[in-house]
């Protein structure tokens, strides 16, 4: 039986949060023209997870729809380039991470499903010297799917007949609900959960936790 892990990217994998409030604060300040500004705080604990309209709706609430997307797609293609540039300050992976994801894919499938851009999770994968390691990737800006329906996808195009999926939020849980699998809270990120079929309070717990789970 092919096992798989599964991993949400922002929170479980790695923290960009400060990398990408500076983007998207240039952005809408200089391109758009608008006083909004955001900080790591709210880019942690209101944005991360959630789509492109629902962190539209959260910065501008009191806009129109299409301008508010016009806006966040703009900042999100600002937000690929500085990310691509950048030399030093890169966003923060976490303790023993590279260690930990090269154990696991001597034993597992390995993929993330993310709700973010395409080419986002092509900036941590060029950021890191593991990415070997990732059978796979899928976001919901390359399919329009739920990030529950992409896990499925991502299941069925790498023969897994049994995964679990490990992210950070709520959104998380659910979208492993939705995928009829397992999910273990990775605490250490930027939510809380409940459904979780395990908690993970250090990334280099995991391997321990599959273990049990599958």
């Amino acid at each position: 039986m092919k096992k798989g892990i599964l991993f949400d990217l922002d929170g479980t994998l790695w923290d960009s949060s400060e990398q990408v409030v500076r983007s998207w604060n240039k952005c809408i300040r200089e391109k758009a023209g608008r006083e909004e500004q955001i900080t790591s705080e709210f880019m942690r604990s209101q944005c991360m997870g959630k789509t492109l309209p629902e962190i539209a709706a959260l910065i501008f609430p009191d806009m129109e729809e299409a301008e508010r997307l016009r806006i966040l797609k703009m900042c999100s293609e600002d937000e690929l380039d500085y990310l691509n540039a950048l030399k030093e300050g890169l966003p923060t992976l976490y303790p023993e991470e590279c260690e930990i994801i090269k154990a696991l894919a001597k034993e597992y499938t390995l993929g993330i499903v993310s709700n973010c851009q395409c080419g986002y999770i092509e900036v941590y994968l060029s950021q890191i010297d593991f990415a070997e390691c990732f059978s796979d990737i899928e976001c919901e800006g390359n399919t329009g799917l739920s990030k529950g329906k992409n896990i499925r996808l991502m299941m069925e195009r790498q023969g897994i007949e049994e995964c679990v999926y490990v992210g950070d939020t709520q959104g998380d849980a659910n979208a492993a609900k939705e995928a009829g699998v397992p999910f273990i809270h990775a605490a250490y990120g930027f939510g809380k959960a409940d459904s979780c079929a395990a908690v993970l309070d250090d990334i280099r717990k995991l391997p321990e936790i599959v273990k049990t789970l599958l």
